[in-house]
């Protein structure tokens, strides 16, 4: 077993008329996520040789005004997808509790649905190629994806399933230490770390390799690329991921979203398919533009 590390969610915090205001680690993994996808978005735009015709799809100012609005797709559309994916009867009860993103859940599958929408009248509205615009996007994304799984790590949250192998961490929390068949500390599989790693950093390794053999010459590879990488191994994790409280039971240990005898699908993993799908038509397209 490993220890937990004895990190804190928050940074720095201090009261200021009576409210407790802190900078927590969270926050941080966007805000560095979001520089981090500026400053590469900018690195490969001004290399004009390794764009299909010598044209990158943006120039520096565009690329500043998209990030803007890609922050608001994000958090939008991650809030609004937790909410429908995971937590739908409670917040149809209590729709206003949508607004208190402070009080935590988010979606990535909701938050690449808020990215879709925003690229896509982004592109529209300033003429861009819609499909080299989400190659840009895509090889920007992993460095966001790493940072915020490693935050998902420090937080002490989404965890893996209970664990007797050597890379089990014993995280925090009567939650965490709830394992009905494990008698004394119960490890668990650090999976936020196995997503950073896979989706964040090897993600990001091989996307670089295709970028640099000449993937952004053929529309739809990077982003067709990214997509199924991602949809991989997001399917992958899952196996070692403990579900949301709100899909276990007594019935459902595993908190499968679908269930036919003892296989099932848990909800991210089912979400992770038509991602899948999308990636397969951009490679398609990627070959199309290529012949």
């Amino acid at each position: 077993m490993i220890p937990f590390p004895n990190f804190s969610p928050e940074i720095i915090s201090f009261s200021v008329g009576g409210f407790e205001v802190a900078l927590r680690w969270y926050a941080v993994s966007y805000i560095v996520g979001f520089i981090c996808a500026a400053y590469l978005m900018k690195i490969v735009t001004i290399r004009k040789h390794i764009w299909r015709f010598r044209t990158p799809p943006m120039d520096s100012v565009q690329i500043d005004s998209l990030i803007t609005f890609l922050i608001f797709g994000v958090i939008f559309g991650g809030r609004i997808g937790y909410a429908l994916f995971y937590n739908f009867e409670y917040y149809a009860s209590n729709p206003l509790d949508v607004l208190k993103v402070w009080e935590g859940g988010m979606s990535f599958h909701g938050g690449f649905m808020g990215v879709i929408l925003t690229v896509i009248l982004f592109c529209k509205f300033h003429g861009i190629p819609i499909v080299s615009g989400a190659d840009l996007i895509a090889y920007a994304t992993p460095p966001g994806l790493f940072f915020g799984r490693i935050a998902n790590f420090i937080n002490g949250e989404l965890w893996g399933l209970p664990t007797n192998s050597i890379f089990g961490v014993v995280f925090p929390g009567e939650r965490a230490q709830d394992c009905p068949l494990v008698y004394g500390v119960c490890a668990r599989h650090p999976s936020q770390l196995y997503e950073a790693g896979l989706e964040g950093l090897l993600l990001f390794i091989v996307l670089t390799f295709l970028i640099w053999l000449g993937a952004l010459k053929y529309p739809g590879l990077v982003a067709g690329t990214f997509l199924i990488g991602y949809s991989m191994s997001r399917y992958f994790v899952e196996f070692f991921r403990d579900a949301d409280p709100q899909f276990v039971s007594v019935e459902n240990p595993f908190g499968y979203v679908y269930q036919i005898g003892d296989i099932g699908v848990k909800m991210g993993q089912l979400l992770s398919l038509p991602m899948l799908l999308l990636g397969i038509v951009f490679i398609l397209i990627s070959y199309r533009s290529k012949a």
